[in-house]
C-alpha cells in the first residue's frame, strides 16, 4: 500500500468568479472612486499642515478638478487645492482603470509662493477604511521581503479581529528589505489589495475597530518639513484593487493587471522567459576576469549546446584596487579590457546572445573617482557613502555617463544593484524642519534616472537588484524586473518557497541554479547534476551557475533540463494557484499550478522534500473546464495521460515520487 499524502487545500477554494473582472466589480470601484475622488469627498489620503488636519485644511482651499483620457483603459483624475494664504498647492493625481477594478494615486505638494511654507507632516498617502458585513472577519495576507535568510517572500497571514493593530514597514530605507509592500485583505465573499509604491522607507498600519471596519494608513515613514519657494515633492504611489470571491482570485487579478499595465515592456513586449549565465564572481573574482575569459565562457556554452539569452558580466569590471565592492569609478578597466566590452558584446551578438552588465551607481567607496572629484554629490563626502540622486547635477552626470557606456559598449540589459541601507544617510542630511526631504528627492531622482534611460533605450530591459530582492516595490517593478530575487542562493527548499511567495505578486522574477542539491555558493565543482535542485530554482529568468571550465560535468543532463524548462516556461505568465501551504519543513511536500485558460494550457510543479515519509500525494487542481479532457505530459519522462477536468478538480492529480528528494513537472493541454 502506498504511503499517500492527500492535499485538500480548503484555503484555496475553486472560485465561482471568472478571472476577468466582472461588471459588478468595475461598477463597485467606480462608485468608490466617485465617492472618494470628489473635491467634497473624503479623500483616500491625509496629512497635517500648520498643525491642522487635512480634512479641515482642504475645506479652506480653492479647488479645481479635471479628468483626461490617457488611453482606452485609463482615465486620469486630478484634484488641485490651493491655500491662498500660504500658497501651498496640493495636487492629487489618480488613474482609474476601466478593464480592472483598480485605482492608483499620488500626492504632490508645491510651494507656489515666495516664502517658506508652514510645516507639512504625517503625510499618509493612503488613508482609507474598509467595511465588512456582520459575518466573518478580516484576514490580512502579506509576505516577507528579501532578508536573504531562506525565508524570503514567505507567505504570512494575520487575522485582524476586534481592536487588532498590525504595523508593517520597510527597513533601512530599502522597501522590501524586511517585508513586501503588497497586501491582500480578505473578508467573506470579497477583498481588497492595497499596495505602497515607494523605493524608500514606507510604513503602514492596519487598525480594526470595535465594529466591522478596518482603517488602513500608509506612506513615507517620516515626514515633517517646510517647503521652500518653488519647491515640489511627491508622496508614495498608492494602488487599490477591489475584488469579489476568494483571495487567490484577487491575487490572480493582480497578476493580470500587473502584466497589462504595470510591468516594463521593452520594445512594446513583456519580458520573455530567459536563460542567463555569468563567469563573474561565480568561479573567480571579476578582478581576474578579462576579455579572453569572457569570450571563452560564451564559447563553452555554445560548444555544449546550452542556449543562452544573455551573457551576464557582474561586479568588478571597473577600475578598482580593493576588490569589487570598491565602486565609484565607472570606467572599464583598460588592463583587462583594453578594447572595452565591444569584442565581448560583438562576439555574443554574432551568436544570438545579448549582454547584461552590472552597475551599482548609488554606493560610492572612498578613493574612487566620484569620491575624489565630486564629494559634494555624496552623502558621506570624500569618505564615501550614497550618491545623492536628489542632486540634479549628480543625476545628470550619471545619466550621461551610463548612457554612453550602454551605447558604446553594446550593452543590452542594464543591471543596477544597491548594497547599502540609505536611511541613516538620508535622515542625517535633514534639518529639523526638513525631515524626509532628502529621501523624497533621492527617490524622485532615482525614478527619473531610470525613466530617462528607458526613454533613450526603449528596447532595453532593466534588472533591479538590491542585495537581492530588497527593492521590489511597485514603482521599481514598473521599470525593471528582479533577475536575482535574493542573495540567499541556490538552496532548493528556500527557493521553492521563494517561487511560491513571490509569484503571488510578481509574474516575472529570476534566480540562479547550479542544478546540484548541495553545491557551494557560486560554484558546483563536480557535484552531479540533479533535477530536484534544478527545478527547485526554476523560474521565469534562470541563471546558470555551473563552472563551464569543468568538462567532466554531465552536460547532456544539464542540456536536457534547460530544454525541458524552455518547453514549459511560457506558463509562468499564467494564473498562479498554490496547491499546498507555504512551509520550509523538510518533511513537507510543496506544489503549485500555473494555468493559462485562454489557451487551455498550464503546468504543475511538485516537490517531495528529503525527509518526507510519503511516497505519493494527491493535489486537487484549479481553473480547469469541468466538462473537458486534458492531456498531461510528464516533462521529465515524456509520458502522457488523459484525464477529465472534473476528476482533477475534485479528486486531484495523483503524483508518485519514490525518490526523496524528488520532483515532478507536468504540462497539460485541453483536448
Amino acid at each position: 500500500m502506498k504511503n499517500v499524502a492527500v492535499f485538500m487545500l480548503i484555503l484555496f477554494p475553486v472560485s465561482v468568479w471568472a478571472l476577468t473582472p466582472s461588471q459588478e466589480e468595475r461598477e463597485s470601484m467606480a462608485q468608490w472612486v466617485q465617492a472618494s475622488l470628489l473635491p467634497t469627498g473624503a479623500l483616500p489620503c491625509s496629512f497635517t499642515y500648520a498643525g491642522q488636519p487635512s480634512s479641515e485644511f482642504l475645506k479652506t482651499c480653492t479647488v479645481q478638478s479635471a479628468s483626461d483620457k490617457l488611453d482606452d483603459q485609463r482615465v486620469r483624475i486630478t484634484l488641485t487645492f490651493l491655500d491662498e494664504n500660504t500658497k501651498l498647492e496640493v495636487r492629487l493625481v489618480a488613474v482609474q482603470y476601466a478593464d480592472y477594478p483598480v485605482i492608483e494615486w499620488t500626492l504632490y505638494f508645491k510651494n507656489t509662493g515666495t516664502e517658506d511654507t508652514p510645516i507639512l507632516e504625517n503625510i499618509q498617502s493612503l488613508d482609507m477604511t474598509l467595511q465588512r458585513g456582520t459575518e466573518g472577519e478580516f484576514l490580512l495576507h502579506h509576505n516577507v521581503g528579501s532578508p536573504a535568510n531562506g525565508n524570503d517572500y514567505g507567505a504570512l497571514e494575520t487575522p485582524l479581529g476586534v481592536n487588532a493593530v498590525k504595523k508593517i514597514s520597510a527597513a533601512g530605507g530599502r522597501p522590501t528589505n524586511s517585508d513586501m509592500s503588497y497586501f491582500n485583505i480578505v473578508w467573506p465573499g470579497e477583498g481588497a489589495i492595497v499596495v505602497v509604491g515607494w523605493p524608500g522607507q514606507w510604513a503602514g498600519t492596519f487598525t480594526r475597530d470595535g465594529a466591522q471596519r478596518l482603517h488602513i494608513v500608509a506612506g513615507q515613514e517620516l515626514t515633517h518639513f517646510k517647503l521652500e519657494p518653488g519647491e515640489e515633492v511627491r508622496s508614495p504611489l498608492s494602488v487599490v484593487m477591489r475584488y469579489k470571491g476568494d483571495w487567490i482570485r484577487g491575487q490572480n487579478l493582480w497578476r493580470r493587471w500587473m502584466m497589462a499595465h504595470s510591468m516594463p515592456r521593452p520594445g512594446g513586449q513583456l519580458p520573455a522567459p530567459m536563460a542567463l549565465a555569468s563567469s563573474s564572481r561565480a568561479y573567480e573574482e571579476m578582478i581576474k576576469a578579462d576579455t579572453e575569459k569572457q569570450i571563452m565562457f560564451i564559447d563553452r556554452y555554445i560548444e555544449e549546446g546550452i542556449k543562452l539569452d544573455y551573457w551576464w558580466m557582474d561586479a568588478g569590471w571597473y577600475i578598482q584596487e580593493k576588490g569589487w565592492p570598491q565602486v565609484g569609478t565607472w570606467e572599464i578597466d583598460p588592463k583587462r579590457f583594453p578594447q572595452g566590452f565591444k569584442p565581448i558584446s560583438e562576439h555574443a551578438h554574432a551568436n544570438g546572445i545579448k549582454i547584461l552588465v552590472w552597475f551599482e551607481p548609488e554606493r560610492v567607496a572612498e578613493g574612487t573617482w566620484l569620491a575624489q572629484n565630486h564629494p559634494e554629490w555624496i552623502l558621506g563626502g570624500a569618505k564615501g557613502g550614497l550618491l545623492n540622486l536628489g542632486n540634479d547635477e549628480a543625476r545628470v552626470w550619471l545619466t550621461e555617463h551610463v548612457d554612453k557606456l550602454l551605447t558604446e559598449q553594446g550593452i543590452d540589459l542594464y543591471r543596477q544593484d544597491f548594497n547599502m541601507d540609505p536611511l541613516g544617510l538620508w535622515r542625517a542630511n535633514d534639518a529639523e524642519d526638513r525631515q524626509g526631504i532628502t529621501e523624497i528627492k533621492h527617490v524622485t531622482g532615482y525614478l527619473a534616472y531610470w525613466d530617462e534611460l528607458c526613454r533613450r533605450h526603449p528596447d532595453m530591459l532593466i534588472d533591479s537588484c538590491a542585495s537581492g530582492g530588497r527593492r521590489n516595490d511597485i514603482e521599481t517593478m514598473r521599470r525593471a524586473v528582479p533577475l536575482w530575487r535574493s542573495d540567499y542562493a541556490y538552496e532548493p527548499v528556500g527557493h521553492q518557497c521563494m517561487t511560491y511567495g513571490i509569484s503571488l505578486w510578481l509574474p516575472f522574477h529570476g534566480t540562479g541554479t547550479v542544478a546540484c542539491a548541495n553545491a557551494p555558493y557560486y560554484g558546483a565543482g563536480l557535484t552531479p547534476v540533479e533535477p530536484y535542485a534544478f527545478w527547485s530554482n526554476a523560474c521565469p529568468a534562470l541563471g546558470n551557475g555551473i563552472d563551464m571550465r569543468v568538462r567532466e560535468i554531465d552536460y547532456a543532463a544539464l542540456r536536457k533540463l534547460y530544454e525541458q524548462w524552455r518547453s514549459v516556461n511560457a506558463n509562468y505568465y499564467g494564473d498562479f494557484y498554490p496547491l499546498t501551504t507555504w512551509s520550509r519543513d523538510n518533511s513537507a511536500w510543496m506544489a503549485w499550478q500555473f494555468d493559462r485558460p485562454e489557451s487551455g494550457e498550464g503546468m504543475v510543479q511538485v516537490f517531495r522534500r528529503a525527509e518526507s515519509p510519503y511516497t505519493s500525494a494527491v493535489f486537487p487542481l484549479h481553473a480547469l473546464e469541468g466538462q473537458s479532457r486534458y492531456v498531461f505530459t510528464d516533462v521529465r519522462s515524456g509520458a502522457t495521460t488523459t484525464a477529465k477536468a472534473g476528476a482533477l478538480l475534485q479528486k486531484g492529480l495523483d503524483v508518485n515520487l519514490p525518490d526523496k528528494p524528488g520532483v515532478a513537472v507536468f504540462s497539460y493541454k485541453k483536448q
